[in-house]
């Protein structure tokens, strides 16, 4: 297949659509503070990432990676600051924040640390509910977008199983799928390799991998890839998804360079 599965409007293009130029940048993050309880969590950190990028974010514990995740979503408000996706804006305060929330999360899948499926709803209608309910797709649509999405994170065959029936490597590739399926330009992953054993983080590196490259890996121009930011303590995902690596220490970014080390600031 020449195109993403995931993807509802390429299905009606019989040949690939005409080049169209979009800005390289994505996400702009500038100064953006954020604080618990008088704990310092976010100091400062500004951001630019460019559409196609893989991005993995270190750092100790209480380092702020997390909630700046949250933040490029809307899930956690940031005291002062601005977030900007493909243009839209969030920040502490702001004329149309709540329709620059919603443009946000059109745009930006989350997968989260404890995958947070609906434990009532098979794996098919997890990933049903968002294109249906939000974005207004017609139930047999969104059924068959989402077995292609199944069989894309290699799941296909557990789409009538309950969350509390899948191991820990096929929840977390449910999730991936559900986060998906609203054809994000962005994935976010909230320490994706935490409860996998070995033998699952290789796998789930080759399916990001697979993610971030796009349908054709020589063929795709990176802005037109997935854009995917993953917090991780785990080494191997570094290691393994390549790209842009940051550091993140006293909520404050420490280090910013590219896979093979050369620093970018």
């Amino acid at each position: 297949m020449s195109i993403r599965p995931y993807i509802y409007r390429h299905r009606a293009f019989a040949k690939p659509p005409e080049r169209v130029t979009v800005p390289s940048l994505l996400i702009e993050i500038e100064d953006l503070r954020k604080t618990f309880g008088g704990r310092v969590v976010l100091d400062g950190v500004s951001l630019r990432i460019d559409r196609g990028e893989t991005v993995v974010i270190s750092g100790p514990s209480g380092s702020g990676k997390t909630t700046l995740l949250r933040c490029l979503n809307g899930l956690e408000r940031a005291d002062a600051g601005t977030v900007r996706v493909d243009g839209h804006a969030l920040g502490a305060n702001g004329p149309d924040q709540a329709r620059s929330l919603m443009a946000i999360r059109r745009r930006v899948g989350f997968v989260f640390q404890q995958w947070n499926l609906f434990a009532n709803r098979t794996v098919l209608h997890n990933i049903m509910e968002a294109p249906i309910h939000v974005g207004g797709v017609a139930r047999a649509t969104a059924s068959r977008a989402a077995i292609s999405l199944l069989e894309r994170v290699g799941i296909a065959h557990r789409a009538d199983a309950y969350p509390d029936q899948l191991s820990g490597g096929e929840q977390q590739r449910a999730a991936i799928a559900r986060a998906l399926a609203m054809e994000p330009e962005v994935l976010l992953l909230d320490e994706p390799t935490s409860a996998l054993d070995g033998a699952r983080v290789d796998d789930l590196l080759r399916l990001l991998r697979d993610l971030g490259a796009g349908p054709e890996v020589a063929g795709v121009p990176r802005a037109r890839r997935l854009t995917m930011i993953a917090v991780s303590h785990d080494a191997r995902v570094s290691a393994g998804l390549g790209g842009r690596l940051l550091t993140l220490a006293g909520g404050r970014i420490t280090h910013d360079s590219d896979a093979s080390g050369r620093g970018r600031t």
